[in-house]
């Protein structure tokens, strides 16, 4: 029996939680899976978000909350979450449900197939689209995809699309060695699961644009382009060419890496993961594992022992 872990990263959400909790109450999990856990990370909210999650949690015995007060964007959220999953594979997404739970069931081969990264699609020419974005919108999604195809030579359709899972040993050797933490994570951990050897699949969803979308393009277009260059820099630049000895022409050959060692706190990994060289001369320390915000207090609550 698989068992897969559901990780919700949330801000200022209070408005939208409630279909949230609906589709986590009716929920049907497909044969050959089991749902260990519900981890919700509060990044951050100024409303009463952890209340409704904290209250949701004394009814229903698989949540837990990671909670800190500084908000940090998205991809930090989503590292954590992954970093305190324990299922065989955790699966993100995003509270406002455009993609239905009901989709898991099309990722469930490919977590029999022990396949290291499932990422949903709305663009391969086979998903549902039930509800479109504005054109603008649609526009801008496909040239934020070229580009970063491009970039970064990770030749897959859809790097946004909110539903995403992550095998163990993928998620805890990919999440530490991620630094960007807005809108721009993403492209970061599908760059990061190519350059480790991880098998990598896409699978159309069906998919629904929420009007009440929280993304400002105003703000999320500079910071993601950044984000890119900074993810190019650091991971394809620097790597490749400002230390050419230490890394293999054939990224798929993973066993050639240099590898720093893991925390001794993580699950035993497959022999040839075991270890893994940090971006150059930096090496994997422990607080890359913790939950903790430089000048902030994080903490996890309402963590409520799992039945069945």
């Amino acid at each position: 029996m698989i068992t897969v872990s559901f990780i919700i990263p949330v801000a200022n959400e209070e408005k939208r939680l409630e279909k949230t909790f609906t589709a986590l109450q009716t929920v049907r999990v497909p044969r050959g899976i089991r749902l260990t856990e519900v981890i919700f990370v509060n990044d951050g909210s100024t409303d009463i978000t952890a209340s409704m999650i904290k209250e949701f949690s004394k009814h229903n015995k698989r949540v837990r909350l990671i909670n800190y007060t500084q908000n940090q964007g998205k991809g930090y959220a989503v590292r954590q979450g992954m970093l305190a999953a324990t299922g065989d594979y955790a699966l993100f997404f995003d509270a406002d449900m455009s993609t239905s739970l009901s989709q898991i069931k099309k990722f469930v081969p490919y977590m029999e197939n022990h396949t290291d990264v499932i990422i949903g699609t709305r663009k391969n020419g086979k998903s549902t689209v039930i509800r479109r974005q504005p054109w603008y919108r649609e526009l801008i999604g496909k040239c934020f995809t070229k580009l970063t195809q491009f970039l970064l030579q990770v030749d897959v359709t859809d790097f946004t699309c909110g539903f995403k899972a992550f095998s163990q040993s993928a998620r805890l050797t990919i999440f530490p060695r991620s630094i960007i933490n807005g809108w721009g994570f993403d492209a970061e951990i599908l760059l990061l699961a190519k350059i480790m050897g991880f098998t990598i699949a896409e699978k159309a969803v069906a998919w629904a644009n929420d009007e009440n979308t929280k993304v400002n393009l105003a703000k999320a277009i500079p910071q993601t382009l950044q984000d890119l260059i900074r993810i190019h820099w650091i991971h394809i630049v620097k790597r490749y060419y400002f230390r050419p000895s230490k890394f293999p022409l054939l990224v798929d050959h993973v066993t050639q890496y240099q590898f720093g060692e893991f925390s001794p706190h993580l699950n035993p990994l497959p022999e040839e993961r075991k270890k893994y060289h940090l971006l150059g001369e930096e090496q994997v320390k422990d607080f890359a594992f913790s939950i903790e915000v430089e000048a902030d207090r994080t903490e996890e609550v309402s963590i409520i022992s799992l039945r069945g």
